[in-house]
């Protein structure tokens, strides 16, 4: 189901409504009004006052609900957006159930359902963590952290990344987390402030040689290393898929009572 379409379609049916009544409907509710009174004598009762002027229960709805409708799409569209982590791809940073909210104007601002850019802001950069649309399937929003930029080379082998030929700095934290057992916790940093990231040792795991990363494109990979489903296995992100930058989890999930224990921002 696309919200963003459903949303849109509102926000225009109950505006169309509102529209339509203040200056069809409405001007005919009140000359009908003024008519009765004439007719009347000025001694129209205030039940026939009111049927006569009342508005019909789809415009009454309309008034209602259009800028509540109206607020929420302009706060999902440009400025934060609420996503469900539904896999493991990002732990250990983002756990299954965890909510996040997404920055929708850090990257530039884009129109509803086409999401066509109208204004630029900012790029991503290395380390982000970037939810987007998949490339293979554009319904569906991924999320993962931002590793390669346009004109970057990058290179995977041997639980090892590269970009534009130097080996990225990690360092061991922990052996098997006891969520993890078989994980390696490391510390990895792709810009000044380090992360997270699990390294299972007994998986080989993909080795991916040298490739560019093409203008316009972003190369990206989950924290959870080898069990994301990221650019090493279907390619680069476009620039037109990007919907926005992950900073905050507010609330975790996990079929029980919800937890705000884990509010935080994302590194």
């Amino acid at each position: 189901m696309n919200f963003s379409l459903l949303l849109v379609i509102a926000v225009a049916l109950s505006g169309l409504l509102c529209l339509l009544d203040m200056l069809v409907w409405r001007p005919r509710r009140r000359a009908r009004l003024a008519g009765a009174e004439a007719a009347s004598g000025g001694e129209l009762g205030s039940a026939e006052r009111e049927k006569l002027v009342k508005e019909p229960w789809p415009i009454d709805y309309a008034r209602s609900f259009f800028p509540v409708l109206l607020v929420v799409l302009v706060v999902r569209s440009f400025i934060i957006e609420p996503f469900q982590i539904p896999s493991g791809s990002m732990r250990p940073t983002l756990k299954v159930g965890d909510f996040i909210l997404v920055n929708k104007y850090a990257y530039g601002l884009r129109l509803p359902v086409i999401n066509t850019k109208f204004l630029d802001v900012a790029d991503p950069e290395r380390g982000d963590v970037m939810v987007f649309r998949y490339p293979q399937e554009p319904s569906v929003n991924f999320i993962k952290r931002v590793v390669g930029l346009p004109g970057d080379q990058v290179r995977y082998q041997g639980k090892q990344l590269y970009v534009n030929g130097e080996a990225v700095t990690k360092t061991l934290v922990e052996k098997g987390p006891e969520a993890s057992p078989r994980q390696l916790l490391l510390s990895e940093t792709l810009r000044d402030d380090p992360h997270a990231i699990y390294n299972n040792p007994l998986d080989p795991g993909p080795q991916m040689r040298r490739v560019t990363v093409p203008e316009g494109h972003y190369f990206v990979m989950g924290d959870n290393r080898d069990h994301s489903n990221d650019s090493r296995y279907w390619g680069f992100v476009p620039e037109g898929n990007i919907v926005g930058r992950a900073f905050a989890v507010w609330m975790h999930w996990d079929g029980g009572l919800p937890s705000f224990t884990s509010v935080r921002s994302i590194e």
